[in-house]
């Protein structure tokens, strides 16, 4: 059953959420709907292995009575050949995952750090600081914005940026870059990241990655509009995708997806209502809860069934 499950969230999880408007209009339950599928895909894999290594038992309220079930179920699956190579597969399969997703997890953020750290030290060589905004000028044709995020991080502008914005066009850019430093989003994307590069053949984890990286400069762009108006934020993002450029390891606001942004921010759709946001997040929660739901059901089911006589013990042995 979690095969199938697995086999169903790859497949038709990001299709369903391509298709869902209300992504884009609430961008951070959009966010944590994408990383709901993509958890909900691992923790599948971890508990479709988990359910090899250990037989299903009944659930009862009698502790001592589950402990027993439990102990009589291992005991029967582990005394025979095929029983044990079913279970050391599952035990395989789970530490290979993990190990798989932690070491990518683990060197993105170390190359990331690695990258920041170079990009801080240059910039200590060659930037100065502006006199008005917290940020460093780096002077350089090319109009861009963007963040270093991490410890101590830093807000950089180009002086063709400088140029290019008024002052009510460079505030707005300014919150949307503190927007990614206080929300750490680049955390999110090393996450969707490290899952993309450790199952480089699953289409969703790469769709998540995407998608994520549009609805994190959403969330910024939206945080930029309390303190701008839409029109001023939808300029200034127009003209740093001009000639923008970001720096790897940065989030900036003239990324690639800065024109379909401009459409959504010049022509914004209706956001969510209360009662549509209550839906939405049940939904994001239910899809999270999923694999564990599969994973009790047969126990649950099994709670019907007496547990094995006393003597199984013995014959099992």
């Amino acid at each position: 059953m979690l095969i199938l499950l697995g086999l169903m969230l790859a497949l038709l999880g990001p299709v369903v959420l391509r298709r869902s408007s209300w992504l884009e209009r609430c961008p951070r339950i959009g966010i944590a709907a994408w990383q709901a599928l993509s958890f909900s895909l691992v923790s599948t894999v971890i508990l479709a292995g988990a359910a090899l290594a250990v037989p299903v038992v009944p659930w009862t309220t009698d502790l001592a009575e589950l402990v027993r079930a439990c102990a009589m179920a291992l005991v029967e699956q582990y005394s025979t050949p095929g029983g044990a190579v079913v279970s050391t597969t599952g035990i395989v399969a789970v530490l290979a995952l993990l190990a798989r997703v932690g070491y990518s997890a683990a060197r993105g953020l170390r190359a990331a750090a690695s990258t920041r750290s170079r990009q801080l030290q240059s910039l200590a060589l060659i930037a100065r600081p502006h006199r008005d905004v917290d940020a460093l000028v780096v002077e350089h044709q090319a109009a861009a914005a963007y963040c270093l995020p991490g410890r101590g991080g830093r807000i950089v502008l180009t002086s063709a940026a400088l140029a290019a914005l008024d002052r009510g066009q460079l505030d707005a850019v300014m919150a949307h870059e503190r927007a990614h430093l206080r929300g750490r989003h680049h955390l999110i994307l090393a996450v969707a990241d490290a899952l993309r590069h450790a199952f480089p053949g699953v289409a969703a984890f790469r769709e998540a990655r995407s998608a994520l990286g549009r609805l994190v400069e959403m969330l910024a762009d939206d945080n930029a509009a309390r303190c701008a108006d839409r029109l001023t934020v939808a300029t200034a993002l127009v003209r740093m995708a001009e000639h923008g450029a970001t720096p790897a390891a940065a989030l900036g606001a003239g990324d690639e997806s800065a024109l379909s942004r401009v459409r959504r921010l010049v022509a914004p759709a209706r956001p969510l209502g209360a009662g549509q946001t209550v839906v939405a997040t049940l939904a994001t929660g239910a899809l999270l809860a999923l694999p564990m739901f599969f994973a009790v059901v047969p126990a649950s089911a099994a709670g019907a069934m007496p547990p094995c006589p006393a003597d199984g013990i013995a014959r099992a042995t």
